[in-house]
């Protein structure tokens, strides 16, 4: 496919371009002196590319020129006449005022106008049905399952997609949005990529729901069996207690309350409380011991006393002294290290107990007060305030089984998504490593004419390189080569960055060329920042791959071009001049907005 004529119903204010089948120049000069030294001139060239995106259906966009000035526009319908791989053609036409609604015409000869035409094969087309039944007329096969707007961000390069040879400014969302189409048309199994970010996606997904069922837990999360159990022993204890209600007989009751007084209420008392003692007594000598280890011995004052006392005290007995206390001191202070330790987890461990024998206590109250209760209505109301109690045990462990079982079987889906991730991870690495390997892979074609470009140009070889990244993705680059053959910082810069990203599209047109593909590319200020030799190298480059059939639109400025016009373009490559002086010459003959 290749475009043929872009018109409008309105050819005194859009002047008609006739796109010829090789390369095609839209040019611009500064012809007015104060403009020579403005970075933008506002004529219209950069628009070109998309106006020509508009005519192949994207999306309306209230930021868009068209729209953002409505006013100048609203009365434009733009015609684009293509040509296809059978040699007929299709006219797409689509109005600024009702943007969302289009109509095709196929017909066999070429540069008809059809401004003025009421018959058209589908008419007034709802926008994605005209998208569907324009995808279907090009029927780019090697596509599928990808859409033919998928490939034109490539096709039609404005200044600010060449920021990157892969991801254009209309992919600046997620990766996975992009790379799947682009591995595609490098020649992987983009099936395998589109199934790897949907599992991730699924992983995530799955992640976040285990970390909310484990908030809604909070953080208690007990084996299933364990709660099975605690449920099986609280159910029991409210049939006891709900057949003792019926019954109306607490004499049982009483036996159980008693019993549980004696072997263990009392029990544990006495064993906390003996424990308590135990633990207080330890805690006190402690205490006492750390206040007693005080070394009193000085060797200084012991030596000034000898002094007083007219007694010779030896250097080496002072020096034995001081040696013998740093050797005590050191022992005492690891000692002490320790017995601070201890004495912090009695304290720590009495706490505990005494909180412990506070609760026994208020239980052991209870139950005696209920033992001594004679009213049997007041038993009646405290056995079904047990009972209440339990009943709410019971459910909060129900619901707490409940989540446990949700959390277990989202934790099965984690692992079978992640198996699976990880499979597929492997079957992509798989098939990256066997178009690395095949010397006649799509890729590896893409790669040899890549680099061909890039050395016809700038007498430097180019890699294009395809890798996994961390994440298990392919991650997608493109070097300069020093004589080496290792990457360079060269691509950094604007003008080889806009090299690298021409030579990619030229690349992928040309390992297509067997395939009913996009036969066309759009590259705006293709010139600019290059010296005059790599200028005259990039056009015989892009000559070359028009005598492979491939069309190219270009846009430059006069100033961009050599000083020898006429050997750098033939007057057959200009489509369309555009120019300072007024209005007219622009591309757009409106008042400047």
């Amino acid at each position: 496919m290749k475009l043929s004529k872009l018109y409008s119903n309105k050819p005194d204010l859009f002047e008609t371009i006739f796109f010829s089948l090789g390369l095609n120049v839209i040019q611009g000069e500064i012809r007015l002196p104060e403009n020579k030294r403005k970075d933008t001139h506002n004529l219209g060239k950069s628009i070109l590319g998309k106006l020509l995106d508009f005519c192949f259906l994207s999306k309306k966009n209230a930021k868009f020129f068209l729209f953002k000035h409505e006013q100048l526009f609203n009365q434009f319908v733009f015609f684009l006449e293509l040509e296809l791989e059978d040699r007929s053609y299709i006219t797409i036409r689509r109005s600024v005022t009702d943007a969302t609604r289009i109509n095709i015409k196929k017909h066999n000869d070429s540069h008809q106008d059809f401004t003025q035409s009421t018959h058209w094969d589908h008419e007034n087309l709802p926008f994605e049905k005209a998208k569907e039944i324009l995808d279907s007329i090009l029927n780019f096969y090697c596509l599928k399952p990808w859409h033919y707007r998928n490939i034109l961000g490539y096709l039609l390069r404005s200044q600010d997609d060449y920021r990157d040879v892969f991801q254009l400014k209309k992919f600046a969302s997620k990766h996975k949005h992009w790379k799947p189409i682009l591995a595609h048309i490098l020649g992987f199994n983009s099936d395998l990529i589109v199934k790897h970010y949907e599992l991730e996606t699924q992983l995530n997904d799955a992640q976040n729901r285990e970390k909310l069922v484990e908030q809604e837990l909070g953080g208690s999360i007990e084996d299933i069996s364990q709660i099975d159990g605690l449920l099986l022993l609280k159910q029991q204890d409210v049939n006891e207690r709900q057949r003792l209600l019926d019954k109306f007989d607490f004499h049982s009751v009483d036996q159980a309350k008693t019993k549980k007084i004696i072997d263990e209420l009392d029990l544990e008392i006495a064993t906390l409380n003996k424990k308590r003692y135990s633990l207080e007594f330890n805690r006190k000598k402690i205490e006492l011991s750390l206040k007693k280890q005080q070394i009193l011995f000085d060797p200084n004052e012991a030596e000034n006393l000898y002094r007083e006392a007219g007694i010779l005290f030896p250097q080496q007995l002072k020096k034995d002294f001081e040696q013998l206390i740093t050797f005590n001191r050191a022992i005492t202070e690891e000692r002490n290290k320790y017995l601070k330790e201890e004495l912090s987890s009695i304290k720590n461990e009495l706490i505990n107990i005494n909180q412990t024998l506070l609760q026994l206590g208020e239980e052991r109250i209870q139950t005696l007060s209920f033992l001594c209760e004679t009213d049997v209505f007041d038993k009646y109301k405290q056995i079904s305030n047990e009972l209440i109690t339990l009943k709410a045990d019971i459910s909060f462990l129900e619901r707490q089984r409940e989540f446990i079982h949700k959390l277990q079987v989202l934790r099965a889906e984690i692992r079978q998504i992640r198996e699976q991730y990880q499979n597929i991870q492997i079957d992509i690495e798989r098939d990256l490593e066997e178009q690395n390997k095949k010397d006649t892979s799509l890729f590896s074609e893409v790669r040899l004419y890549f680099s061909r470009i890039v050395e016809d140009v700038i007498s430097r070889k180019a890699l294009l390189n395809v890798k996994i990244n961390q994440e298990g993705h392919l991650d997608f680059s493109a070097d300069i080569l020093d004589e080496a053959g290792r990457s360079t910082s060269a691509d950094d810069g604007h003008t080889y960055k806009k090299l690298l990203c021409v030579a990619f599209d030229l690349a992928i047109l040309r390992a297509h060329l067997k395939d009913n593909f996009p036969r066309f590319v759009y590259h705006d200020g293709i010139f600019e920042s290059l010296d005059d030799r790599k200028k005259v190298n990039l056009l015989n480059v892009i000559r070359q791959y028009s005598d492979f059939g491939i069309q190219q639109i270009i846009t430059v400025i006069d100033s961009d071009i050599p000083l020898d016009n006429d050997i750098f373009f033939d007057n057959n490559d200009i489509v369309l001049v555009l120019h300072d002086e007024g209005m007219q010459g622009r591309l757009f003959k409106l008042p400047s907005w």
